[in-house]
């Protein structure tokens, strides 16, 4: 296969950066060219809620200069990607419309989970120590400018992911005037963070025991531990406490002029340093990694894989599901029911799948909205669809985009009242294609509840046909199925509308042994 010249866009809150990447051969990923322009949206969204008519300008020349670079590389795709700096700011939609315009590039602005799920494909990209890492207990910390996210993963699997107010730029922001006022600055910094990592050990971490810590951002991240080549480092507790208690004692001058940075730039180093040592300590974790790697190496590898040009190196996959059964732990959701729940569901899903336009990521779809759908019992018996659909909208599942939780929020909402299809609806924001699937996965979803009606998991398997326009669902059981039978039976009006078929129920009985 012929090589392939990809392009990827970093839109930060610091700097805007461009990567340009060769894909394809012998299923490599090899970066050609990085280059770098400082640009601070982040100082603007913070500050005035909007970016501003001359960062706009300043924008539109470098994405152009870019536009440049990337016709000598004659590069076959791009994706240019903005994160907290303009998802936050009020003049977003002006802003992409203006830049298209007058560059030809196409901005997508990540929510918070697609940043930090290409975040942990850019580690994962770096090769096979993230693997070894991931095995034990193990908390990567991406730092931006407008946030810090923890992803805790142990026994290679991601465990639970949360995401804080508490980046580099906003805690500067959010203290401008103060610092001077302050006798003691760092403690001031504390004050501002210590709240949201109390609530973030209490409510995530509890008695899990955490052995490394992963440093990943944007080049921020390297910069401040003078990391300037972008390469690989590991560090012990003690060797990063040595690094700490030097930095913590510099004025930003010294900093400007011991790091080779401008007054800015230095004004968030006292923060960000402060932040990662009050995690580590509170993570308890012995060995610190910096991979190196930017947000420009996730986009380039998810590219990749999704046009299936590389071999995958971590099922992210599995990852989702496992976010999704923490979740419903943590909402007290039965294990056993949704275990059947899901086992129903996918043998349901592979007897229609074939004409109905669903594929492998909806089911995957489908098995994380059957992890899910009972967690608003937890908040009200009466209201639960309700509760359910702003619990899945409220909480991030690292791997998911926006339009997909919304499609599985939408599935367990209307488990129990009439799917609404009209604009007004909660999904009003999914297109049709979307909004067709959200509609499927209900459908399927109803049937597979009402087969374990009971909770007592009495069918111990289950097998689907269709004949013409008659679709046929046999359960093996040695229990009393009347409860489930009639369920199926009031719950099944949806499925017959959407896929067009008939449905009919077989109940094999099971001599008890």
């Amino acid at each position: 296969m012929a090589a392939l010249t990809f392009a990827a866009i970093d839109i930060g809150s610091y700097n805007v950066s461009m990567e340009i990447f060769e894909i394809g051969r012998r299923s490599t990923l090899r970066s050609l060219n990085r280059v770098r322009t400082r640009l601070e949206l982040g100082a603007d969204t913070f500050n005035l809620k909007r970016i501003s008519g001359e960062r706009l300008r300043e924008l539109i020349v470098i994405l152009n200069d870019y536009r440049h670079m990337m016709a000598e590389y004659q590069v076959t795709a791009y994706r240019a990607c903005a994160k907290s700096a303009l998802r936050e700011a009020a003049n977003s939609a002006l802003v992409l419309e203006a830049v298209y315009q007058a560059t030809s590039i196409r901005i997508d602005i990540l929510a918070n989970a697609e940043q930090r799920f290409l975040g942990c494909q850019s580690i994962a990209a770096a090769g096979s120590a993230f693997h070894d890492y991931i095995a034990e207990g193990t908390a990567i910390i991406d730092l931006g400018g407008g946030s810090v996210q923890i992803s805790l993963f142990d026994q290679k699997k991601l465990v639970s992911t949360a995401n804080m107010p508490l980046g580099s730029l906003r805690i500067r922001e959010k203290l401008a005037g103060l610092e001077r006022m302050a006798r003691h600055y760092p403690e001031l910094v504390e004050e501002v963070i210590n709240r949201e990592i109390e609530n973030f050990k209490r409510l995530y971490l509890g008695e899990r025991r955490i052995k490394n810590v992963i440093l990943v951002g944007d080049y921020f991240t390297n910069l401040i531990f003078q990391n300037r080549a972008d390469t690989s480092k590991i560090e012990t507790r003690a060797e990063f406490m040595h690094w700490y208690d030097h930095i913590i004692r510099q004025s930003s001058a010294e900093l400007e002029r011991e790091m080779g940075i401008d007054s800015e730039m230095a004004s968030v180093v006292i923060p960000s340093a402060i932040l990662y040592r009050r995690l580590i300590e509170e993570l308890g974790a012995d060995t610190i990694w910096l991979p190196g790697i930017q947000l420009t190496d996730g986009i380039a590898y998810d590219y990749a894989h999704r046009h299936k040009l590389l071999r995958e190196t971590h099922n992210f996959d599995q990852d989702i599901l496992a976010s999704a059964a923490h979740i419903a732990d943590r909402f007290g959701c039965s294990r056993p029911h949704i275990a059947n729940v899901t086992m129903i569901a996918e043998s349901i899903f592979d007897g229609v799948r074939k004409g109905s336009g669903l594929g492998p990521r909806e089911k995957l779809l489908l098995r994380t909205a059957a992890m899910l759908y009972e967690c608003g019992r937890f908040i009200s018996l009466n209201d639960a669809g309700e509760s359910a659909c702003n619990i899945i909208m409220a909480t991030e599942i690292i791997g998911l985009s926006r339009r997909e939780r919304e499609i599985i929020a939408g599935a367990a909402l209307y488990q129990e009242q009439p799917f609404d299809y009209s604009g007004k609806s909660r999904l009003s924001d999914l297109d049709t294609g979307s909004l067709m699937c959200a509609v499927k996965l209900t459908a399927i979803l109803r049937l597979a509840s009402a087969l374990d009606e009971s909770r007592r998991q009495k069918a111990e398997s289950v097998s689907c046909s269709r004949r013409g326009d008659v679709f046929t669902v046999q359960i093996v059981t040695e229990k009393d199925f009347i409860l489930e039978a009639g369920s199926f039976e009031s719950r099944g009006s949806l499925f017959e509308e959407v896929f067009g078929m008939k449905l009919q129920l077989k109940i094999t009985k099971k001599k008890g042994r």
